[in-house]
């Protein structure tokens, strides 16, 4: 095992191998039970398509005034061994919550319900993988990122690719309901990777400090605040505001097409996670076999910038030909190479900062900042339609925003490789950004 996984990864020691090895496990249990519950999520919002944008509103102000700065508040109290697997373990009893509810009170509270799972499940979308993330790139240094984050993003896809699965297999034969409980297994599972994780495998600096047992430093918005004052974490926050404007038009398109093609609730989510089985597939072939060699041969400003000019080019072709099937091809595109090149990539920028900004900051950007994208960009799409804008006009309206995303990712990767050449390899300190 150890010789198949050097042909395709440049790690440099055993110590690396296992913490590689941890690292790709835990992404694995937590994209496993999310993707479970991710076509439940979609198909709730073919089902209610007319209120989405909002839910997204409702979506933004609980991650906003609720679960950053909670999150934040946690981190400030307990070391990443204890608030991680915490946060794993609340979501686990939300989701017990929510099966109660399905199964005691009557069908015609059913509607609230879907909505209320839809938002806390927008939470747990971020928040599981931004905690993930953050703690890897707690773990592993900037030169480690470049070769080893791809190859762990590619037990979070395979991860998504069984839970995939497993939804196509059980969402027309079981109460969607169960799905919920299934779900609660591989996402413990993870908290016990994530333990192990952090108590065996760190950066030299951070082991040595004897950083990762003790809380972070800051407030329950001191996060929020370090992105403003950075223009580095702004660029960064910026880049991730305008992929979600990319995401947003896809997926209210997709909604509208779906809902249109097919009626019955069950054979909608069955299609979804369909998809979401070939974009997983695509997504792990690009990050055995691409990611990490573009990353190597051209850099990071390359990779970060490939799928927003394929975006670019995907909104042109689905503005001319604005059906189910482009819709489709242009959604699988964008999110395996988003998944498989652009993430991966933007995690690395996050190697460079400080602890309290990989974890608070993060968290901020990837929450807050990524629901306020959605939400802004729902609206957007909801007022255009209502002014009786097709989707084909509306995607080419989406396509200079993709030019600037290209141009921002480009800039933050560039800012990325001037801290490191600076500060990081130099004194082997966390970067101070200012």
């Amino acid at each position: 095992m150890k010789s198949l996984i050097a042909r395709f990864v440049d790690f440099r020691n055993d110590d690396e191998l296992k913490g590689m090895l941890w690292a790709a496990a835990y992404g694995f249990f937590i994209m496993f039970s999310y993707y479970i519950l991710r076509a439940v999520r979609d198909e709730i919002a073919a089902e209610d398509r007319g209120n989405l944008q909002i839910i997204w509103t409702v979506v933004f102000l609980v991650m906003v005034f609720v679960a950053v700065p909670a999150y934040s508040w946690v981190a400030s109290r307990y070391s990443r061994g204890v608030f991680v697997p915490l946060a794993n373990r609340f979501f686990i009893a939300c989701l017990i919550v929510f099966w109660l509810s399905l199964v005691v009170l009557p069908v015609e509270a059913r509607p609230w319900i879907d909505r209320a799972f839809y938002v806390w499940t927008s939470v747990f979308a971020l928040f599981v993988v931004t905690v993930f993330w953050g703690l890897v790139a707690d773990c592993f240094d900037n030169d480690q990122g470049k070769r080893l984050f791809a190859f762990i993003a590619v037990g979070a896809s395979v991860g998504g690719l069984v839970g995939s699965t497993v939804t196509v297999a059980l969402a027309e034969r079981v109460p969607v309901f169960l799905l919920l409980l299934i779900s609660c297994v591989p996402l413990e599972i993870a908290s016990w990777f994530a333990r192990l994780l952090h108590q065996n495998f760190d950066t030299g600096q951070v082991r040595a400090a004897g950083e990762s047992d003790r809380p972070l430093s800051g407030d329950a918005i001191s996060g929020m605040k370090a992105v403003f004052a950075s223009p580095y974490l702004t660029g960064i926050a910026a880049f991730i505001a305008l992929m979600t404007f990319a995401s947003t038009i896809l997926y209210f398109a997709q909604s509208d097409l779906v809902y249109g093609a097919m009626t019955d609730r069950g054979e909608r989510t069955a299609f979804l996670a369909r998809i979401d089985f070939v974009v997983n597939s695509l997504t792990i072939l690009f990050e055995v076999w691409l990611t990490a060699r573009i990353i190597k041969w051209f850099g990071v400003a390359v990779t970060l910038a490939i799928i927003p000019v394929a975006v670019a080019v995907g909104f042109l072709v689905l503005g001319l030909y604005p059906t189910l099937a482009t819709l489709v091809v242009v959604q699988i595109v964008y999110r395996a190479g988003r998944y498989g090149m652009t993430k991966p990539a933007r995690e690395i920028l996050f190697t460079v900062v400080s602890r309290e900004e990989k974890y608070k900051s993060k968290a901020f950007i990837d929450a807050a900042v990524y629901r306020g994208g959605d939400l802004v960009s729902g609206w957007i799409y909801a007022g255009l339609a209502m002014f009786g804008l097709a989707i084909g006009t509306i995607a080419f309206m989406a396509v200079p925003a993709a030019a600037v995303w290209a141009m921002v990712g480009w800039k933050a990767a560039a800012r990325s490789e001037d801290l490191v050449n600076k500060s990081a390899i130099a004194s082997d300190e966390p970067v101070a950004l200012g």
